[in-house]
């Protein structure tokens, strides 16, 4: 296969340049974790299986090869095949953790072990090395060798018990929240203890240790408090938040959506003037959120009625000049034509192999925004293996070693799935 279509911006030092992450990484969370860290200028190297590499690279693809979703969470790494279910796979992953700032994996608790990988083994070697575990359960605990994905962790955790409508099964969100919030943590937890390398010039015991549902159960606010507090369980409420009122989506006259946020006091004054509710706006019973909540139905018929009579550009016109949060509901056609999204880089064109030749295919920008040492996609996900005679001759192995360790790893998945 030929690499795929590489792109060079101006810039200034990045942040994270000369760090090195080495990611053990398959399906979402450790390969979210150690995007970020690319995207911000660091060498992030991607040890992936010989037989088909990351399974994310075959995930909702209608044609071609390699997923878009994959490009997206590969970009700015490099691809190394290696099999750590042999000694000279592990061995190759044991020298590369010499020279490297942070490894991030996402396998069952047990798994480095199993194969002499475990964090006081690497260390041993490095001991400025950190170590982010990710994992469906932690890595401690009675429930650590469950097998995790998001899926259940968003159960477990609280956040589906929340999601959908009231009388209907818990849905899923329509992204992996799971995955990609524990990644969040898992990089905020690598920064703080690089942090304390570079102040004390050690890292403690070096490892971040987090639970899928631990991420997805940060994010629920004061579930538990209200309910010792006040004897409440949430339950499912659909698009609506138990006491944030109004706040929602509603229809526009051409057929559209706007949500709407007008759930502080002032602001829920100026929506119901907009709505043509002077009545409302200067009812004193009203500017309390418990007694919204209270009227919630009747506050959105009303908001529902005025936002129907006009279109969304006019609705949301009237909306911004008045100050009061919102925002059209979107689908992929209107972001990526969207000026905002393109003023602020939040869409990036890249030229990209789908099938044959390459295509312009748009991709999310870079997050967060750092003036003056902004980040960007140096190039897309890559290829299987792309750079492994690369990395692996970086390591110290002669090129001919390079290519025969590439060749065990292929070897034995050959036989492991003959």
């Amino acid at each position: 296969m030929e690499p795929t279509e590489s792109v060079t911006l101006p810039t200034g030092q990045l942040p994270l340049e000369g760090i090195r992450v080495l990611e053990l990484g398959n399906f979402i969370a450790a390969p979210f974790a150690a995007r970020i860290f690319g995207d911000f200028g660091a060498d992030v190297i991607k040890v992936e299986k010989p037989d088909g590499g990351d399974e994310l690279r075959d995930w909702r693809k209608t044609r071609g090869e390699t997923s878009m979703l994959f490009r997206t969470l590969g970009r700015n790494k490099r691809s190394v095949v290696l099999d750590l279910r042999t000694d000279e796979g592990q061995a190759a992953v044991r020298r590369l953790a010499k020279d490297t700032d942070v490894l991030i994996e996402n396998f069952r608790p047990g798994t480095l072990e199993r194969w002499g990988l475990a964090p006081e083994d690497l260390k041993r070697e490095n001991p400025h090395l950190i170590i982010v575990r990710i994992s469906g359960y932690g890595q401690t605990g009675p429930y650590r060798d469950r097998a995790g994905f998001a899926s259940a962790a968003e159960a477990f955790g609280g956040f589906r018990h929340l999601t959908g409508e009231a009388d209907r099964p818990a849905v899923r969100p329509a992204a992996s929240m799971g995955d990609t919030v524990a990644g969040l943590y898992a990089t905020i937890g690598a920064l703080m203890l690089l942090v304390r390398r570079g102040r004390t010039g050690d890292v403690g015991d070096g490892v971040v240790d987090i639970g899928l549902y631990e991420g997805i159960f940060s994010l629920l606010e004061s579930l538990v408090p209200d309910y010792d507090a006040y004897g409440q369980v949430r339950m499912r409420s659909g698009g609506a938040v138990p006491g944030v009122v109004p706040m929602g989506a509603y229809p526009t006259g051409d057929g559209l959506e706007i949500v709407i946020g007008g759930n502080s006091n002032k602001l829920f004054t100026r929506l119901m003037r907009l709505a043509g509710r002077d009545d409302l706006a200067d009812d004193p019973v009203l500017q309390t959120s418990s007694a919204r909540q209270d009227r919630e139905q009747e506050l959105n018929t009303v908001i529902s009625e005025w936002t129907s009579s006009l279109p969304l550009k006019t609705v949301q016109a009237e909306l911004d000049a008045a100050g009061v949060p919102a925002g059209p509901v979107y689908d992929a056609p209107s972001i990526v034509d969207d000026p905002h999204y393109l003023a602020r880089g939040m869409v990036e064109s890249h030229r990209v192999r789908v099938e044959e030749e390459p295509e312009e295919i748009r991709f999310p920008g870079v997050v967060p925004i750092l003036p003056g040492q902004r980040g960007h996609t140096r190039w897309l996900g890559p290829e299987l293996g792309e750079h492994s005679r690369e990395i692996l001759t970086e390591a110290g192995y002669s090129e001919e070693e390079a290519d025969a360790l590439a060749g065990v790893g292929r070897e034995t998945a050959e036989a492991v799935t003959s």
